[in-house]
């Protein structure tokens, strides 16, 4: 009985100390790096908007396999970062999107690297997954259109063309969704900038007119 009520307060004060982890305000990135010949190797967390100076890139060296990295956003403004290796030792390896936000962050670096464990961070993973996804469908499109191009099937190409372009407007419109489901925060604010509704454009006369992003067409002032 003793045993058992030592080992229930050795997990409630775990969890005490976790939860008191993922809401002090601060970032906590914890990860993996598969791979031997990186042990030893520094890794960076950059941040996407402002100065690459070292006041705001972090680093470390990887140690048997891991490292890990703690942000105050109780005094920063939460934003996006990439974590990256040494630029020597990138190739084949996938550069990382987080969002710095307080919580928890488990990341993994590999050819295809992930990470999770916070709201914005999860929903970024699902966007990557989807983006990745969307890649690989609208690349087949283009293959196809490309092929029949070749062979003179311009009717058959014209129909496949705008199947993909199809496939296309779905993804923007799902990122845009999900950028709106965020309502704010660094991930919906960065979605926001990578999928605008309209553009606008120099003319050679040189007025500025205002376009419809999927449909490239002038939108009247």
């Amino acid at each position: 009985m003793k045993k058992i009520l030592l080992c229930f307060m050795a997990v409630a004060t775990a969890t005490m100390f976790y939860s008191c982890k993922q809401n002090d305000g601060k970032c906590y990135i914890e990860g993996t790096v598969n791979g031997e010949q990186y042990e030893g190797k520094r890794i960076f967390v950059v941040p996407i908007n402002g100065p690459k100076t070292a006041e705001y890139v972090d680093s470390m060296e990887i140690t048997n396999g891991k490292f890990h990295f703690t942000k105050d956003f109780t005094k920063d403004t939460m934003q996006m970062y990439q974590i990256l290796l040494d630029y020597h030792y990138r190739m084949g390896v996938q550069p990382l999107l987080i969002v710095g936000e307080p919580g928890h962050i488990q990341v993994t670096i590999d050819s295809i690297s992930s990470a999770g464990g916070t709201p914005q961070n999860d929903s970024l993973q699902a966007w990557k997954e989807a983006t990745e996804k969307y890649r690989q469908e609208y690349a087949m499109y283009n293959r196809t259109v490309g092929m029949l191009r070749e062979k003179e099937m311009m009717e058959e190409a014209a129909k496949i063309e705008q199947e993909g372009h199809e496939v296309h407007l779905a993804y923007k419109r799902y990122s845009r969704q999900l950028a709106e489901n965020m309502k704010e925060g660094a991930l919906h604010d960065f979605l926001k900038g990578l999928f605008p509704l309209t553009y606008k454009r120099k003319m050679p006369d040189g007025s500025v007119k205002t376009f419809n992003a999927d449909t490239n067409e002038e939108i009247p002032e």
